[in-house]
């Protein structure tokens, strides 16, 4: 589910939007002026929130790109895998097969609480609390 529409002279770093059909956070904004018969080109550098991989993407000002809604969710370890946890979901209690990052497995613990985000249909757990 996507939030708002943003032209690509407003995607300043820290912006979450979609590229590729990706969501990515935005790093930098190098955007050159107008020229005499021409309009604004923006050069982003992107990195995927999910995948971790860094998109460059040269696109006109006017360009429009989708701001997704990411949702922080809090949630308990049942059980660790080689590449994906069994968490439970402090709110509404139901367990769902997430996936993470190999920086934090060594964290990865039964018991211990997480922070997994939601977006575009996708879960990974970002952080241990």
């Amino acid at each position: 589910m996507t939030l708002k529409l943003i032209n690509a002279t407003e995607a300043k770093p820290g912006t979450t939007m979609l590229v590729d059909g990706e969501p990515c956070a935005v790093r930098s904004n190098d955007i050159s002026k107008t020229g005499k018969h021409g309009a604004s080109k923006c050069r982003i550098e992107a990195v995927g929130i999910f995948s971790g991989k860094k998109k460059v993407i040269a696109v006109p000002g006017h360009e429009r790109f989708e701001v997704p809604l990411i949702s922080k969710r809090k949630g308990q370890i049942l059980s660790v895998g080689d590449d994906r946890a069994s968490v439970m979901d402090l709110e509404s209690f139901e367990t769902l097969d997430i996936g993470f990052d190999e920086e934090i497995k060594n964290e990865l613990a039964p018991e211990k609480q997480v922070e997994y985000w939601e977006c575009e249909g996708r879960r990974q757990i970002k952080r241990v609390m």
